[in-house]
């Protein structure tokens, strides 16, 4: 049978493609902008939230982005970069997530006068006060940063550096985002093998408003671990070929490596990542873990998509009929492909998921 709504609310959550100055509360953003002076595109909370949902589901992915300029403004103080953070991890947690990563580029939040190293340690700041709120509220939650590099920009190799810097002090890895088309992963190899050299984690947006080169470029050239989004890689499968659906040999690899699809239905939707596609029912998710592939669910930008892990499951649900079983297993392909320690990895699934799903 299919799972109820009752059993998504408890069901326990892995969340790995989570933009922080994309889950900003509205309240929140009303409030600071109000201090510090920046203009909004509506006024109160509720008409903001919309507004940042409509200017999201225009199609575009640099329209998508457009509205970070108002959340990123209102994320310059590092006491504004530390509340931004302790709610969202209060909000996941309260969620049902068990294990989230935040991504955000330390090098947008420097107008204030930060430092890259003091813009981290805000943020981190503010996680560990999320994760001690959350922990009184009863909702436990593993929380790292992912620091990400904007690809339009030249300072990969610097902020890769200060990833690896702190990542015994809350950095869990390292990404690079951005608008994706004229702005390949190849640009940023240099923080990539520096990367690989230190022995850390990271993953890269590719395959989301471009096609296989970039997939292929942040696999075989970056060494990525996963992909954000990767919804592209259906255009390396002959869906109509006789007998069934045909791999090509990067969609193979991909899928016989199990390395990890970062997939985002809503925010895929809005933007129209993939051509021709009108509902949920038409992502990809769908044949795609029906193929094997290590496919995981994540929200991207809760205030953009103006979602939750909770509502994206439904969505699926709704469109598939997933069962618990399905979402149980969305929620360990995540797990397993945390940037986390195996030991610890091994210990939420054991531990916290299946016992949690075994009680559904």
């Amino acid at each position: 049978m299919r799972a109820t709504f009752q059993q998504i609310a408890k069901a326990p959550k892995v969340a790995l493609h989570e933009h922080l100055d994309g889950g900003v509360r509205p309240a929140t953003i009303v409030d600071i902008a109000t201090e510090i002076g920046h203009d909004l595109p509506a006024d109160g909370p509720v008409a903001l939230g919309t507004w940042f949902e409509e200017a999201s589901s225009s199609g575009s992915l640099p329209r998508y982005l457009e509205t970070f300029v108002h959340t990123v403004a209102v994320m310059q103080r590092p006491e504004d970069l530390a509340r931004v953070a302790r709610e969202a991890v209060v909000d996941l947690a309260t969620d049902g997530c068990v294990y989230a990563e935040l991504r955000w580029a330390p090098e947008q939040h420097q107008s204030a006068g930060l430092t890259l190293r003091e813009a981290v340690e805000a943020v981190q700041a503010g996680i560990d006060a999320g994760r001690a709120e959350a922990e009184q509220l009863g909702h436990p939650i593993v929380v790292g940063q992912l620091l990400t590099a904007m690809r339009h920009a030249k300072r990969g190799l610097e902020i890769a550096e200060i990833a690896v810097e702190y990542r015994r002090r809350g950095v869990a890895g390292f990404d690079i985002a951005g608008a994706e088309d004229g702005f390949p992963p190849i640009l940023h190899l240099e923080a990539f093998e520096f990367l690989r050299r230190e022995n850390a984690h990271f993953t890269i947006h590719a395959g989301e408003a471009f096609g296989l080169p970039s997939i292929w470029q942040a696999i075989q050239r970056c060494g990525a671990e996963r992909l954000g989004h990767g919804v592209r890689i259906v255009d390396d499968i002959d869906w109509d070929a006789p007998g069934g659906p045909v791999l090509g040999d990067l969609a193979a690899y991909i899928r016989d490596r199990r390395i990890p699809l970062e997939m985002c239905p809503s925010s895929n939707l809005q933007t129209h990542a993939v051509p021709g596609m009108t509902s949920i029912a038409d992502h990809p998710i769908g044949k795609l873990k029906d193929l094997g592939f290590r496919v995981t669910v994540n929200c991207d930008n809760r205030l953009m998509s103006g979602t939750s892990m909770s509502r994206e499951l439904e969505l699926l649900v709704d469109a598939f009929g997933y069962t618990v079983d399905d979402l149980r297993w969305f929620t360990i392909n995540a797990m397993k492909s945390a940037f986390l320690p195996f030991d610890q990895r091994l210990a939420l699934i054991n531990d916290v998921i299946k016992p949690g799903y075994a009680a559904l």
